[in-house]
């Protein structure tokens, strides 16, 4: 039975995907994030970048600022004006897809604006994983969780997955809880615990019905967008990959990180 499985995964033949970049100029953290300099490159440059290097075929930039618009038209991206009133990155680029004519089974990857190191391999990986099990809604992925501090972090998203990969529950608290490994009211325990990578592939009439649901109780409590496929009853797949992407950028102490990871500087004024 697995052979088979493998082998009719593995025989599905490759369909072609895009990528869409959402990216905001305001940001409580951040302001302007996007266009703050990398080297000689705005952030959102080397965003698109490691999304043109996934084999997309397209890539696109999504905004509401004509500043982002006009910046990223200069560098050569294809770029899209979207309205002012999206609550979230999710709805930005549903209203792309709309407008773009995409068709329902269609795959668009959502690549966060502020992921100036996401690994080309990985936005392919998740569009692949999509492509391969047509019965599943979204593919996302996940790396093990790598020390008890990661894992008792509110701002480390874990995942839970089922036998086959399909997530189970997403949460900010330490989940799977490990009832005998606890002191003092801590776990001393994580091994098998995984950390969610914020990238998804939908499928595009998957993604319009999410896109088209208010937020639902579990995604208010944790604040947490998946959920709310979950809650209706779509199928999530996860990519386990060996270890997380490096971080992305939302302080300014992650932008001073990225600067010196890449080996760059600010670009003079």
């Amino acid at each position: 039975m697995q052979t088979t499985l493998c082998s009719t995964l593995n025989s599905r033949p490759e369909r072609m995907f895009h990528v869409i970049i959402p990216s905001r100029f305001s940001a409580a953290r951040l302001p302007g994030k996007p266009l703050l300099p990398i080297g000689e490159r705005p952030l959102i440059q080397w965003v698109w970048q490691c999304a043109q290097a996934s084999g997309a075929r397209s890539v696109t930039i999504a905004t509401d600022d004509v500043r982002i618009f006009e910046t990223a038209s200069r560098f050569g991206a294809d770029c899209v004006m979207t309205a002012v009133r999206h609550a979230s990155g999710t709805d930005r680029i549903a209203e792309v897809v709309r407008a773009r004519g995409f068709a329902t089974n269609d795959i668009v990857v959502n690549l966060q604006g502020d992921e100036p190191m996401m690994p080309p391999t990985v936005i392919k990986e998740v569009a692949d994983a999509l492509n391969a099990r047509p019965g599943i809604d979204i593919a996302t992925a996940v790396a093990p969780i790598q020390s008890q501090a990661e894992f008792i972090d509110v701002n480390c998203v874990k995942a839970v997955r089922d036998c086959d990969g399909r997530a189970l529950y997403f949460s900010r608290a330490p989940v799977p809880w490990p009832r005998d490994s606890v002191t003092d009211g801590k776990p001393t325990r994580f091994a098998g615990a995984w950390r969610h990578v914020g990238i998804y592939a939908y499928r595009v009439h998957s993604l319009l019905r999410f896109a088209a649901w208010p937020p639902t109780p579990l995604e208010e409590a944790e604040k947490l967008e998946q959920l709310r496929a979950l809650e209706h009853g779509m199928q999530i797949y996860l990519v386990t990959l060996p270890q997380a992407p490096p971080a992305g950028v939302d302080t300014p102490e992650d932008l001073q990180r990225v600067r010196g990871v890449l080996g760059v500087k600010r670009m003079r004024a």
